[in-house]
């Protein structure tokens, strides 16, 4: 267990916090651990009666490059994973789900951050009406066959990691009585 000795928040703002701690090892050994603390997040994959899953193409400032992901976003702090995935699965794609199956949890980047991702199968899919992501959030829906993503994350077509994650979930999961 490392002991914490100081810590310095040198950023908040309005979706995380960056905190530099000084810490000691149990070795005696002191260093220093930068940490990107997150409220959560989830992620969602919708699958259609016919096997067919809706992602999002989006651009990623970070990466330099529109990519293909799974409806996600992160947790306002009064909403339970479950509300969350709700509101971005209808604010991302149009879609409600009539039934949301927890798939799993995982921490995104434990080395540097505590951000703990929820992912969600959601099924019995409705159309509620256009998708209405942020205004800062420029994305385009696409549907499409659940063996065509496993393809395209085998050719690097699908880098996201949640995304891989998830559909692998979806994948590997042991089909249920009512999978769709």
């Amino acid at each position: 267990m490392e002991k914490t000795l100081q810590s310095e928040t040198v950023y908040g703002g309005r979706k995380l916090r960056l905190q530099v701690d000084q810490v000691e090892l149990p070795s005696g050994r002191r260093t220093t651990r930068e940490v990107v603390y997150h409220p959560g997040s989830v992620g969602i994959v919708p699958v259609t009666r016919e096997g067919d899953v809706f992602l999002i193409k989006q651009y990623r400032y970070a990466v330099g490059s529109a990519i293909y992901e799974i409806p996600a976003g992160t947790m306002e702090k009064w909403e339970s994973p479950e509300k969350c995935a709700m509101r971005e699965l209808e604010e991302e794609t149009g879609f409600i789900a009539r039934k949301l199956e927890k798939l799993g949890q995982f921490y995104t980047s434990p080395g540097i951050m505590n951000e703990i991702m929820h992912l969600y199968k959601a099924t019995h899919l409705v159309k509620a009406g256009k998708a209405r992501p942020p205004e800062e959030e420029n994305i385009e829906v696409v549907r499409i066959r659940l063996s065509q993503a496993m393809d395209m994350i085998k050719k690097g077509e699908i880098t996201d990691g949640k995304t891989i994650c998830g559909i692998f979930w979806v994948v590997c999961a042991a089909p249920t009585k009512e999978t769709y």
